[in-house]
């Protein structure tokens, strides 16, 4: 039994059909984003602000404490920076303290915290080595225990989640070497022989890979009698024969994750071990990461407390000119800008898993617009302190410590989160994914009517459904709560906030006005404008944005001491935040977008080769994409298990 070596070959529109058929096509629940996208902002969806039950808080605050005694005193994490590895003991720890199950239910030995404290977890783990919470997230969130969560059979949820709660690290093995966001065309086979399938393959970037003991494994199942074949969702035993991990990879942050290149040559895995049905891979891929993208904003928000601080400090004691540096407007207005934007992503990323945990609301597009503006913005906050900090900020802590500084690990924490921007779906990729879902209710009218390829009778039928859609939406973008000054009223304190909101409600409006007007001028093209749509997508996450941040500062100002102070950083957050918002919109129709399509034509082309004269290529042999042609391993295998 052998696996096909050829590659698939995909075309354009295959490799949409894929992707969109992986999509969940239906909306069963509200979504606030969605709304928000079609110009309706439905501020009941977000406020009053959702809560935790008091027993879930409760216990989640219980192993909060625990896990910070942990990490204060067990986690060194500038050892784990200079060797490039978590020491065994301190992962062996966390399995003995229940870290791997945080969420995974008490009935399989986990401990059944809720999304809000998971997240808080991983934030306070981060903070302290940004791998640690990697590797908690990278098990716990795409690993075995969320899609199984999702759908496992009852009797592959008693078989593996007692591991995973305890003692056995899993990974989530989808991209390989030619393969990224376009899974269309997966090469790794699982061929079906009797009651097994045979997998074949190489995956890339198997966070987790090096040290796992189980894996999620996504292969291509051909199509043949009795299998519906398709990319299909397997649980592999990493010890299993034929599965070898071949490098252990590095890279500029985050270095001591476990991440690897893992093949998988003539590996029988039992047709138990199959999660959901042959085809629905994808499917249970993008489902996972509705909610598992919520850890990644997690760690941004712990990076952005840690600039905060960091910031505060040494800003009050470096002096320039006569008083601290905090006095100059412009390291000031730096400082304001980590300050307001760090409450705004904890604002997101409480609201938004909090929706999870109640499941009253779909939060597809809240999940992915999380992890992009947290990604975006975590990296600016980062950049600003090493600006802060000057010389300071580029010298690493062991160079600050031999010196007899405080070592400050400044320009770790810039590179450690620059693959947030990468990860779980680049920034480009999260821009289109969101916008495929902000235009859902339009393709869902008038899709035949800009498709190519339909008939006329199809387009007639599109284009009489889309005119009673039409009919009844663009009027209510004319007017709305937003113009009303008396709007919002109960965000009006020392501060106002409720004027933020009708800015919010007012916009959305413009948003969707913004959008049927590209919709309408470039109608089946609309999907190539992939810049407009980065900005319109932008300009949703603002709004996002501002709009949790005022409902969690209502809910602090009823819940906690310093609700005045949160009711003033959220003013300034909003207020920073809708001057990027009208940049965007400028750039909306008033861009280079056109002339940058003919500049790359002529990159492409070889038109400007000479603006290369004059350096050398420190660049090492090889070739741009290793070979991944299915085959024995020819690697001594760099597997470790921790036990």
């Amino acid at each position: 039994m052998s696996a096909p070596s050829s590659k698939p070959v995909v075309t354009e529109r295959e490799a949409r059909e894929v992707a969109e058929a992986a999509r969940e096509q239906d909306w069963r629940k509200p979504s606030f984003a969605k709304e928000l996208f079609l110009g309706r902002f439905r501020l009941d969806l977000i406020h009053p602000h959702p809560m935790p039950p008091a027993e879930d808080a409760r216990r989640g605050e219980e192993f909060l404490a625990q896990l910070r005694d942990f990490c204060e005193t067990k986690v060194d994490g500038a050892l784990i920076e200079r060797e490039a590895r978590i020491p065994d003991e301190v992962i062996n720890g966390l399995k003995e303290l229940g870290a791997l199950g945080m969420k995974i239910d008490t009935k399989y030995g986990g401990l059944g915290l809720t999304q809000v404290y998971y997240n808080k977890a991983l934030a306070l783990a981060g903070s302290a080595s940004p791998a640690i919470g990697v590797l908690l997230s990278a098990h716990q969130s795409i690993g075995v225990p969320q899609p199984l969560k999702l759908f496992g059979t009852q009797e592959q949820k008693e078989r593996f989640l007692p591991r995973c709660a305890r003692t056995d690290i899993s990974a989530f093995l989808l991209t390989e070497p030619d393969v990224g966001s376009d899974p269309a065309r997966l090469a790794t086979t699982a061929v079906p022989d009797g009651d097994e399938y045979v997998l074949d393959g190489v995956k890339l970037w198997t966070t987790n890979g090096v040290v796992a003991d189980l894996l999620v494994v996504m292969a291509r199942v051909p199509k043949s009698e009795g299998h519906r074949g398709g990319i299909t969702a397997f649980v592999v035993e990493t010890a299993a024969p034929g599965v070898t991990v071949e490098n252990r990879n590095a890279f500029m942050g985050l270095r001591g994750i476990e991440n690897g290149v893992t093949r998988f040559h003539q590996v029988r895995v039992p047709a138990a071990n199959l999660i959901g049905k042959e085809g629905q891979g994808l499917k249970i891929a993008l489902t996972t990461l509705n909610t598992g993208r919520l850890s990644l904003p997690a760690s941004c928000v712990a990076a952005g407390k840690w600039c905060l601080k960091i910031a505060r400090e040494w800003s009050a004691a470096r002096e320039q000119w006569g008083k601290p540096i905090a006095h100059h407007e412009a390291v000031g207005a730096k400082i304001s800008f980590i300050a307001a934007t760090t409450f705004a992503l904890e604002a997101v990323l409480d609201l938004s898993s909090q929706m999870a945990d109640e499941d009253r609301n779909d939060i597809r597009i809240e999940g992915a617009l999380a992890k992009l503006y947290a990604s975006e913005m975590a990296w600016l906050i980062a950049d600003e302190l090493v600006q802060i900090r000057g010389g300071r900020g580029f010298e690493t802590a062991d160079s600050l410590r031999a010196r007899g500084e405080k070592a400050i690990p400044a320009e770790q924490v810039l590179r450690d989160l620059r693959i947030n921007r990468i990860f779980e779906g680049s920034t480009e990729i999260m821009h289109l994914l969101i916008a495929r879902e902000a235009v859902d209710a339009h393709l869902s009218v008038a899709g035949d009517l800009i498709d190519p390829e339909k008939s006329l009778t199809d387009k007639a039928k599109a284009g009489a459904n889309a005119g009673v859609f039409y009919a009844k939406w663009l009027p209510k973008l004319v007017a709305g709560p937003g113009q009303l000054p008396t709007s919002y009223a109960e965000f009006k304190r020392e501060v106002d906030l409720s004027a933020h909101l009708r800015y919010v409600e007012r916009t959305s409006r413009k948003l969707a006005r913004s959008t049927f007007y590209a919709m309408s001028r470039w109608q089946g093209r609309m999907e190539t404008k992939q810049g407009f749509l980065g900005r319109v997508v932008d300009i949703g996450a603002e709004l996002f944005a501002m709009s949790a941040a005022c409902v969690r500062a209502e809910l602090l100002r009823t819940t906690e001491a310093h609700g005045r102070e949160a009711y003033q950083l959220a003013d300034a957050f909003c207020h920073q935040s809708r001057l990027r918002i009208e940049e965007l919109f400028g750039r909306l129709w008033n861009n280079t977008d056109d002339l940058d399509r003919k500049v790359v034509k002529g990159v492409l082309s070889g038109t400007y080769t000479w603006l290369e004269d004059g350096v050398v290529d420190p660049s090492g042999e090889g070739a741009w994409i290793a070979d991944a042609t299915p085959g024995p391993s020819e690697k001594e295998n760099v597997h470790r298990p921790i036990r």
